[in-house]
């Protein structure tokens, strides 16, 4: 990490032990008790011929290009949790920081379940190749480069900020209602789960700004949004060409907003790396 650190990840936990004791209450208490089965058409669903029905076929599929490509890439993101868990485990290890981590990994899997439940019971992508690409995903697994703390706890903020657009977009975007309730309501939980990981930033800010802000600045012009690559297809570059997600939107839309919730998007190093990354 650039700058100087003038605490060591262990000391930051332990110095941050009280924030993220009464965030992960806050953030508790504030996400709604849903359930994933309730926003599933299950109406809709039938037999496939395993068990005396139909398989899969490309008509079956009512739902648009742009809402299938988001929710497939939603649902192999979100299911590779145990990479994703181990990755933010090898950062936040003890005490209430492995509940938090616990939480964080049983709300993504809820997205998961829900969104692949969805693309199966109503036949809008073919299942078989669906799980062949998310075994495969979860087989190569996912792995960042080393981060200390405060980077990954910034890192984190900004994922989950991305998230939650991507899926308000969708939900903009398409003309089923139930795709759109399913994406708000999981952009709900990316948006808490990311007003907790910014406020543990806010926190150490106080505690050690000079460490806290060079931590930042390290991380937007190394970020890299999660994605699972499809074969034969540019998820990136179809998502950014439909205004589901753009990286090239990312200084505004995901990194300014945050720098302004922690009062320092308008210093000068934050401004040349935004229109650096911007570019």
């Amino acid at each position: 990490m650039g700058g100087v650190q003038t605490l060591t990840d262990h000391e930051l936990m332990d110095a941050l032990a009280f924030e993220i004791e009464l965030n992960l209450r806050r953030h508790v208490e504030a996400a709604d008790i849903w359930q994933p089965h309730e926003l599933i058409p299950w109406s809709d669903a039938r037999s496939f011929a395993a068990m005396g029905g139909e398989d899969w076929a490309p008509e079956q599929s009512t739902l648009g290009e742009v809402e299938k490509l988001a929710l497939t890439v939603g649902v192999l993101v979100a299911d590779n949790m145990p990479s994703y868990h181990r990755e933010i485990a090898r950062n936040m290890f003890i005490g209430v920081w492995w509940r938090w981590v616990n939480r964080w990994t049983a709300e993504e899997f809820r997205h998961a379940v829900l969104l692949r439940n969805y693309l199966v019971t109503t036949r809008a992508v073919d299942p078989v190749e669906l799980e062949r690409i998310r075994m495969q995903a979860m087989t190569d697994g996912y792995n960042h480069q080393p981060m200390h703390l405060i980077e990954m706890l910034t890192n984190c903020a900004f994922e989950e900020a991305a998230s939650a657009l991507r899926h308000r977009n969708t939900a903009a975007f398409t003309s089923d209602p139930v795709v759109a309730a399913i994406c708000n309501r999981i952009a709900l939980d990316d948006e808490l789960q990311s007003e907790l990981f910014a406020d543990l930033v806010a926190a150490a800010l106080k505690l050690t700004p000079e460490q806290t802000v060079a931590a930042v600045a390290s991380r937007i012009p190394q970020f890299v949004v999660p994605m699972v690559e499809l074969p034969g297809r540019d998820a990136v570059a179809e998502l950014a060409d439909a205004g589901i997600y753009d990286p090239r939107r990312e200084p505004e839309l995901v990194f300014a907003p945050l720098l302004r919730r922690w009062n320092i998007a308008e210093r000068p190093e934050f401004a040349e790396l935004l229109a650096g990354v911007g570019s």
